[in-house]
């Protein structure tokens, strides 16, 4: 089974927060549906031997396309790939986009699972993150969604400068009153080049803090657990036959096409990239080209993986797949790297299983990185 990824790059406006690859002019919209289109064709023998499973349109902002303009971006899906008899089709949507009119056409045509980029219910928040929405039309968007659609996630943003953590219950409590099955819930990061980092960087804004932010995440695991989520990925929980399907294929190191400037691909032993440059990726595309760059990963970069999407997780590291898949000396070398960390009590080790523990969930990029092979 594979993945397959479209990467939509235009926004209205760009989050203060945000360091995707996206562009706020439209011009080029017609331009860059031909190219993906074009760009799927050229693609598909790469995918020759999988069955697509679950298709992505992640960004940007892709419901800044029409029902008519999606439809015909999964027709060329289905032209050219071997797609399974009902696969997850998710879309990435903003609220000020997801209006009822707008919700209605989506749920009649094969997109049968939103992404909603909520972020947090309050005004005040959502001018910092310099969002297109506001707080009600968040609600707003919610509460009609979950008439229409059965299989939602909202993205919710915790460690925001301000933000108290009765704010952030209540953040979690307005979602959860829709009863959406998946929530997504990522600490607000200050990345270089974007207008974040500027603003913390003049003292503007001031710098998350870690702490706060810690406080926020055991808060979201301890409410969402109580209302029956499953916390299976360190920013992602939900009701069982909930989980991303496209997502978990990636945790679990299953090939996957990006379709789009600057999506990624792999394929087991190989990652490639698109080149991040609208005007040169729609040019080379509908020339036959294809920019992009590849990387041949070695024994040590893919344990590497493994280790960080394991850890990341409910499956874990098992100790025999890094054996098997390795060699005795990668696994001897997990073990050994790991001691430290069973014996703090962030990991442990059941059934040849690595796995954090609840106290070392908030941890656990920090916690991966010890075990690297460098």
């Amino acid at each position: 089974m594979g993945a397959l990824y479209i990467h939509i790059p235009f926004c209205k406006q760009a989050c203060h927060y945000c360091d995707f690859h996206f562009s706020t002019s439209l011009a080029r919209k017609p331009e860059m549906l031909n190219a993906l289109e074009k760009e799927l064709e050229l693609r598909a023998e790469e995918f020759r031997d999988e069955v697509v499973e679950t298709i992505y349109f992640g960004g940007g902002t892709p419901s800044l396309l029409t029902a008519e303009e999606l439809e015909r971006l999964i027709g060329e899906v289905y032209k050219y790939y071997d797609v399974a008899g009902q696969p997850e089709i998710t879309l990435e949507a903003n609220p000020d986009d997801l209006t009822d009119m707008r919700i209605r056409e989506l749920a009649v045509s094969p997109v049968n699972r939103l992404s909603i980029g909520i972020q947090s219910f309050f005004d005040e928040d959502l001018r910092m993150m310099n969002r297109a929405h506001n707080g009600n039309e968040a609600l707003k968007c919610l509460e009609t969604a979950s008439e229409y659609f059965d299989n939602i996630t909202a993205d919710l943003i915790y460690g925001i400068p301000g933000m108290s953590n009765d704010r952030w219950k209540e953040n979690i409590r307005k979602a959860l009153q829709f009863g959406i099955p998946h929530i997504s819930a990522y600490a607000l990061t200050v990345e270089a080049g974007t207008a974040l980092n500027s603003f913390v960087s003049s003292g503007k804004v001031p710098a998350p803090d870690e702490i706060q932010a810690g406080a926020q995440f055991s808060i979201l695991s301890e409410l969402l657990g109580a209302e029956g989520f499953v916390h299976y990925e360190l920013s992602n929980f939900g009701k069982e036959g909930y989980f991303s399907r496209n997502n978990t294929s990636y945790w679990l190191g299953r090939k996957y096409m990006g379709i789009g400037p600057s999506a990624h691909s792999y394929n087991g032993t190989e990652r490639s990239w698109n080149v991040a440059n609208n005007p040169l990726y729609i040019k080379s595309v509908l020339k036959g080209k294809l920019s992009r760059e590849r990387e041949v990963l070695t024994v040590s970069d893919r344990y590497n993986e493994y280790v960080m999407t394991g850890l990341r997780t409910i499956w874990g590291v098992a100790a025999g797949k890094v054996r098997t898949e390795f060699g005795e000396s990668y696994e001897a070398y997990l073990l050994e790297q790991a001691g430290k960390h069973l014996e703090n009590g962030l990991l442990s080790f059941e059934k040849g299983v690595l796995r954090t523990t609840t106290r070392g969930k908030f941890l656990t990029d920090g916690i991966a990185s010890d075990l690297f092979c460098v």
